[in-house]
């Protein structure tokens, strides 16, 4: 079993460390930032969803077209654009990018953010609205002739799209720590995506989608989120962590950051901030403090120390069954650059060391 390795591009520069700059869509730093990717060596990288900010679906062909390799992860809310209709998008983005597309479901886990967009259903209701999503994108992506659909959420009559994948089947993510989340994920989604827990929690996570996809006659793959902080020595990237915290409390301070629960409906943010309020460090090098500081808000856990010890934590959640790890620095572009230096080739060294081992046992 290989390890994968995504990232995260953004369409400016800006972090928690780092105040936006440049215009709000930057064309060239986009495109820099997704070749800096396929040079460091990564395997995919997360386009995300925001409210208010550019369209992911543009910004995700506008990196396409500056690199050759490198595959992408769109993130992608149900409740906005038919299933129907976003089948298309998705065949056609697939097509453009040659193969290179997976998309990532988000249900939502803020009513506010939801409702910036017009969606004004519940929390249960935004699952069960997903699940039936996933299942009319899935007849539109496969089917050979037209369907009928009706649901609680969606209708259609002689629905049918044209153009299929390039590839044999579209990847789906999907993540989510409620049950209604581990339900749809245990239908539907090929790969579960886990925030940055300690290894305890994502154990107990792994398991039990494991189980609610076996129960389905399914299997399922797992990929994990985390923040690298990796200095020479681990005395450097202890102190880097520290300046990173000092720093981000100071930017978030000076944009007027209210510190409150960001995704008060998002279980997984939940979970991180009770990790978060338990203790700053966990397990070998992880570390909650930025995490504690957004209030769990998203992937804000950190692996703390030099690339060895980095990559041996990494290796405790490939050990769990997690093999696909998404990784992003405070320092976005200059980041990914070092970890295709530092922690990439080590961590596949490691892996694929083991499996050579299991191999000649």
């Amino acid at each position: 079993m290989s390890i994968q390795f995504l990232g995260m591009i953004g369409h400016r520069l800006a972090s928690e460390i780092i105040p936006a700059s440049g215009p709000l869509f930057d064309k060239n730093y986009i495109a820099d930032f997704a070749r800096a990717h396929e040079a460091a060596g990564f395997d995919r990288i997360l386009v995300g969803y925001w409210s208010d900010q550019p369209d992911g679906f543009l910004v995700t062909a506008h990196a396409a077209a500056h690199t050759s390799r490198i595959k992408f992860l769109l993130a992608h809310r149900p409740g906005f654009v038919a299933p129907t209709l976003a089948a298309r998008k998705l065949a056609t983005l697939d097509n453009l990018t040659d193969g290179r597309l997976a998309v990532h479901i988000i249900s939502g886990g803020s009513d506010s953010e939801q409702r910036r967009d017009g969606d004004f259903l519940s929390k249960a209701e935004r699952y069960a609205r997903t699940d039936e999503f996933l299942s009319v994108l899935n007849n539109s992506l496969t089917a050979t002739e037209a369907y009928d659909h009706q649901g609680d959420f969606y209708r259609a009559e002689r629905a049918f799209s044209a153009i299929k994948p390039l590839q044999s089947k579209l990847p789906v993510y999907f993540g989510g720590s409620s049950p209604e989340a581990i339900e749809v994920a245990a239908r539907h989604a090929d790969v579960f995506a886990l925030w940055g827990e300690p290894l305890q929690g994502a154990a107990e996570t792994v398991q039990t989608v494991r189980a609610a996809a076996a129960k389905r006659g399914r299997d399922i793959k797992f990929n994990i989120s985390f923040r690298p902080i990796i200095g020479k020595t681990e005395k450097e990237a202890w102190e880097r962590a520290e300046h990173i915290y000092e720093t981000a409390q100071k930017q978030l301070a000076e944009s007027g950051y209210t510190f409150g629960l960001p995704k008060p409906q998002s279980v997984g943010a939940q979970r991180l901030l009770a990790a978060a309020n338990e203790s700053d460090r966990h397990d070998k090098v992880l570390w909650t403090g930025v995490a504690k500081l957004v209030s769990g808000g998203y992937n804000s856990t950190a692996l703390v120390g030099t690339a060895d010890q980095v990559s041996d934590a990494l290796l405790d959640y490939y050990h769990l069954g997690i093999d696909s790890v998404l990784i992003r620095g405070f320092d976005p572009l200059n980041d990914a650059v070092e970890y295709g230096r530092e922690l990439l080739p080590l961590t596949r060294e490691k892996v694929a060391a083991l499996s050579r081992g299991k191999r000649s046992a």
